[in-house]
């Protein structure tokens, strides 16, 4: 992902998108094209990468906007995907647009879309009633202009290359960001002008961050300091400000929480296309720093499984762990574990509506997963030190650590997972556990 050979553009009704290389099935590809056709629904498309270009160019704790990153895109065949994160790092993005939006064929591979600036004034003015070609990739120097009056005409575009940034804390995101997105579960759904209105409701950008729990009534949803049945928390409802680009395009809203209270999921569906917008827990807190990959990390034989499994992948829009298990011939605890890994990397995304990993793919870094989880190499190196940790009772354990003992209090039978350290009291697990007491699940053998 180097550079963009030429800029995106709008002009006169056609939609060129610049790609960088690609990583495909074939190989990385220099001059990839991922689709070429009509879109259905032309405005809702150009308000769709709106949403991702306000999500990746705003940072929603203490408001800042900032320099546009580029999104990821994915072609999978039967969808695009366009993935970005917010500046803070505090909001996931995902504009998933799928075949029936299209009359063409839809390719396969993982790269960049160039979101610039100058293409971001350009979506604006695409109306509901225009005719829209796309054309995404290849070597993007002929645009074709239409309307009513004029025939096709052929122009030439300046060759703009441009380096691609793409954020390293972005790929560590992407993996924090599927394993919270696995454990989301269906909170509840808003249909039409409900939906809307929700939409239409939000504080803006600029806005007070408020927090409460979302509560389905008769007329919608109202915002309550307190839980009940189905009901999802949002830290910071300013963060989904972005869904009022599409506010007038969208159908239904449904809303997903994690098991137990954190992060939460916001999906507005659309003709021919669905927006996600996943939020962290809290507005200061980014995907980047999540931790939740980690004891998945630990397991025995993970890393070979994962090297087996991504051998195997394909840019599938779905994949069902089960049924890969059995292909892959490996129970299905392995399967799980082998896909968080892959995660890792960025070359697994979750999909909370279809409930299905989806294959993406990013270079590849080995020494990857201990960089960016220095946590686990810590309880690694804790574990293998002789006599560091001493079992003092049934589920107890000592933790030597530097020249400090930590009380680890582990029983997985009743999911207790405790510890006396400056980090367990901060943040109770909602990070992944602490370094003693991934060393205790080491020592014990318990991955």
């Amino acid at each position: 992902m180097r550079a963009f050979a030429y800029q995106s553009n709008y002009e006169s009704g056609n939609l060129a998108l610049a790609l960088a290389p690609a990583l495909t099935p074939q190989g990385v590809v220099e001059k990839p094209s991922f689709f070429r056709g009509f879109a259905a629904q032309p405005q809702v498309l150009a308000r769709g990468l709106l949403v991702l270009a306000d999500v990746a160019a705003t940072r929603y704790f203490k408001y800042i906007p900032v320099a546009l990153r580029d999104p990821v895109l994915s072609a999978q065949g039967d969808r695009l995907r366009a993935e970005c994160f917010s500046a803070c790092n505090g909001v996931y993005a995902r504009l998933d647009l799928l075949q029936a939006g299209f009359d063409g064929e839809i390719g396969f591979g993982t790269t960049n879309v160039d979101i610039g600036t100058e293409l971001r004034k350009a979506l604006t003015q695409v109306n509901r009633g225009d005719k829209l070609h796309v054309n995404i990739g290849d070597d993007g120097l002929t645009t074709q202009h239409f309307n009513r009056t004029e025939n096709i005409i052929s122009m030439e575009n300046p060759i703009h290359e441009r380096p691609v940034k793409m954020p390293d804390r972005w790929v560590r995101a992407l993996g924090n960001a599927a394993e919270i997105h696995r454990g989301m579960e269906f909170g509840f759904s808003l249909k039409g002008a409900q939906a809307q209105a929700f939409i239409s409701s939000l504080p803006s950008v600029t806005g007070k961050s408020q927090a409460g729990w979302l509560v389905p009534s008769r007329l919608g949803v109202k915002v309550s300091r307190q839980a009940s049945k189905d009901a999802v928390f949002v830290s910071g409802l300013h963060r989904l400000s972005a869904l009022k680009r599409v506010m007038t395009n969208i159908t239904a809203v449904t809303f997903f929480k994690p098991a137990e209270a954190g992060a939460a999921m916001v999906v507005a569906e659309l003709p021919f296309c669905r927006i996600t917008l996943s939020l962290t827990a809290e507005a200061w807190h980014g995907y980047s720093g999540e931790g939740a990959l980690l004891e998945s990390l630990a397991q025995a034989q993970v890393l070979e499984d994962s090297a087996n499994v991504g051998k195997k992948l394909s840019f599938q829009s779905i994949i069902e762990i089960q049924r890969m298990a059995e292909i892959w011939n490996i129970d299905t605890s392995r399967a799980e574990a082998a896909l968080a890994v892959l995660a890792v990397s960025g070359k697994l995304g979750y999909d909370a509506f279809d409930n299905a990993y989806f294959h993406r793919e990013l270079p590849d870094d080995p020494n990857r997963i201990l960089k960016d989880n220095p946590r686990l190499e810590a309880a690694r190196k804790i574990a293998e030190t002789e006599n560091a940790v001493k079992n003092t009772g049934e589920n107890l354990w000592a933790v030597r650590s530097g020249d400090t003992d930590y009380r680890v209090h582990y029983n997985p039978d009743q999911d207790i997972e405790k510890c006396t350290c400056t980090w367990y009291l901060k943040h109770l697990n909602s990070r992944g556990p602490c370094k003693h007491i991934l060393a205790v699940q080491l020592k014990e053998g318990d991955f």
